[in-house]
């Protein structure tokens, strides 16, 4: 059966540029242990695999705007998430704690729509002492730089709020809220995951201290991400060990997932034109999806997001459709030849509702009924077609 992928924001294909890069980096045999031998050692082999490395480096900051010195390559977004939140912290809460104020906590502020990797993280600085302030979205999926100045604090040392949701797509105004952090002494940081490729991001342009962001989002590799943390900006490491990528994440580096990554990010992120064309492309067919989603009575939207809306990514599509649990119209799209998701692939396997949904005011009932549809560069108008053709069959399951 030929299948339909409409789960990218869950993960993408590999895509050609980044398998051909890895290739030389993943092949056995004693002729190729130059470009498989550890980047940290002073031998030959060594010094070929750390300039790979530094190149991709350089890539990669290129794609964003930022130096290179400020890359540092990590497992994936997840794990840039945790650092960029726990290591600003550790460092700041220290630096309050010994102050003598013993009467200050510390305070960092977090989107109540973050991914669970900022939102699990912000619950944890709760445990060990610090006071977060979660920002309510409105009903469509934003913040408002109004609602940040209200919470902030002068004890108030971190900001982090997504730049693109995964699950509902709204795009924040991050420069926005970066400049009241900013105002108000705070350091801020975005997890960019979802927005890469999909629409130009600069670090410079944003004004932010740190940015999460992975590769296997963008046709890279699994298993690979980065963290910009800004020239100056202190952060504790997560990892301890052999002092790679600069001391701020101990640990062999995998060449040639980072090569990959790197080969990723100048086929999808380079070009600001062509990155606004395939966003135009992918948001027309967001706008079909929608379109036709909603001549069925069942479904509703879960966002107000209207034709041609520039506010949310091109690429998501999300909907409840009434009476049909998300578990059951998954498997039944799936026989269909259709892979798509609830919400979150990261909470897929859990029976609450999406957390993002229920944030935004999604009644429960309604938002065990969500599904998400997104999709990316290979995906074609054939495919929306092929899903609209299939939603009847799958919503009439019973009839058939």
């Amino acid at each position: 059966m030929d299948r339909v992928y409409f789960d990218w924001a869950a993960t993408t294909p590999l895509c050609q540029e980044a398998q051909q890069a890895m290739e030389p980096y993943m092949q056995a045999g004693m002729g190729n242990i130059a470009v498989g031998a550890n980047a940290n050692s002073l031998h030959s082999e060594g010094r070929a695999a750390f300039a790979a490395l530094e190149r991709a480096r350089a890539d990669v900051a290129r794609c964003i705007d930022a130096r290179p010195d400020e890359i540092i390559f990590m497992s994936g977004a997840t794990e840039s998430d945790n650092m960029a939140l726990l290591g600003i912290s550790h460092v700041a809460y220290g630096e309050l704690k010994m102050s003598g104020r013993s009467s200050v906590r510390g305070h960092v502020v977090v989107s109540a729509i973050e991914h669970d990797a900022v939102f699990k993280t912000a619950r944890m600085l709760e445990r060990i002492g610090v006071d977060v302030s979660y920002l309510q979205p409105d009903a469509n999926g934003f913040v408002t730089p109004e609602d940040l100045k209200e919470v902030l604090r002068p004890d108030t040392f971190l900001v982090s709020v997504m730049l693109a949701n995964n699950e509902i797509g709204s795009i924040q105004p991050i420069a926005e809220l970066a400049e009241v952090a900013h105002g108000a002494g705070a350091l801020f940081h975005t997890d960019a995951t979802q927005a890469l490729a999909k629409m130009p991001v600069s670090v410079r342009d944003l004004g932010v201290d740190a940015m999460s962001f992975s590769s296997h989002k963008i046709c890279g590799p699994k298993g690979v991400g980065a963290l910009y943390l800004r020239h100056g900006v202190s952060c504790d490491p997560l990892i301890l060990g052999g002092g790679q990528e600069s001391g701020m994440r101990s640990g062999t580096q995998n060449v040639a997932g980072v090569v990959g990554f790197a080969a990723a990010m100048k086929r999808f992120c380079v070009d600001a034109n062509a990155i606004e064309a395939e966003a135009a492309r992918q948001r027309a067919l967001r706008d079909s999806l929608y379109e036709g989603l909603l001549q069925f009575p069942q479904v509703v939207k879960t966002v107000d997001c209207n034709e041609g809306d520039t506010n949310y990514l091109p690429n998501i599509v999300n909907v409840c459709v009434r009476g049909l649990e998300s578990e059951t119209l998954i498997l039944r799209f799936d026989r269909e030849g259709v892979s798509l998701s609830g919400g979150s692939a990261c909470s897929s396997h859990s029976l609450e509702p999406s957390r993002v949904l229920k944030t935004i005011g999604i009644e429960r009932d309604l938002a065990l009924c969500s599904l998400r549809f997104s999709f990316g560069a290979f995906t074609t108008a054939q495919d929306v077609q092929y899903v609209l053709q299939t939603f009847d069959r799958v919503v009439n399951w019973n009839k058939r």
